[in-house]
């Protein structure tokens, strides 16, 4: 499995390229702005992306959709209750002084134990709410990808609408510890970490 993390946009968001090293396909996750810049790396590993992937709606890490959609052809795919999200990013990007395009609409939606397959790889999705309504995470062999639910040493805000900090908790809690100590989290904004560091030493989930 090949992971390329790409820190975009000035709110750092982390992008991801994951693609299979067998048959060069990829998937590029949160692609949040900085759209030549994630095109020249998949250009730079020949890779060929097949699905655009949303973890959530959020603007910063969605924001280069429409760009990357229009040069790569790939699906949008996103959990349907943040779907209605990808209608509004400019306007959520210029409540923060930020101008972002719109998205396209999703071509399909995905949830709760739906499979992902490129290549050789294949995602379990698994449902995270609490960042947001329709958060997901993307969990394969010994790697998992959470979008903004959480983080090294830090769990995701949960004071945008549609955040729930119990929701929140219980998703990490429930849905992400027992994927196991060793699984390697690949987060929304920072450095990756392990869930069991999370266990050990968050001070949210200690």
């Amino acid at each position: 499995m090949i992971i390329k993390t790409l820190a975009v946009g000035p709110i750092m968001a982390n992008c991801f390229i994951v693609g299979c090293e067998n048959t060069k396909t990829a998937v590029v996750i949160d692609p949040g702005d900085e759209a030549d810049k994630i095109l020249m790396t998949l250009a730079g590993l020949q890779l060929t992306v097949k699905y655009i992937i949303n973890t959530h709606g959020h603007f910063d890490h969605v924001g280069a959709n429409k760009r990357m959609k229009e040069a790569t052809g790939a699906d949008i795919l996103i959990h349907a209750a943040d779907a209605v999200m990808l209608e509004h990013v400019s306007a959520a990007s210029m409540a923060f002084g930020l101008r972002v395009e719109d998205s396209p609409p999703a071509d399909r939606t995905v949830g709760e134990g739906d499979k992902i397959t490129f290549g050789d790889i294949t995602f379990n999705v698994i449902h995270t709410p609490g960042h947001s309504p329709g958060g997901i995470s993307l969990a394969s062999d010994g790697v998992v990808f959470v979008g903004d639910s959480l983080f090294y040493g830090s769990i995701g805000r949960t004071d945008f609408p549609g955040g729930d900090y119990n929701t929140l908790i219980a998703s990490i809690k429930n849905k992400l510890f027992p994927l196991g100590d060793d699984v390697v989290v690949y987060t929304g904004h920072g450095p990756e970490t392990t869930i069991g560091q999370e266990k050990r030493m968050n001070p949210f989930l200690r």
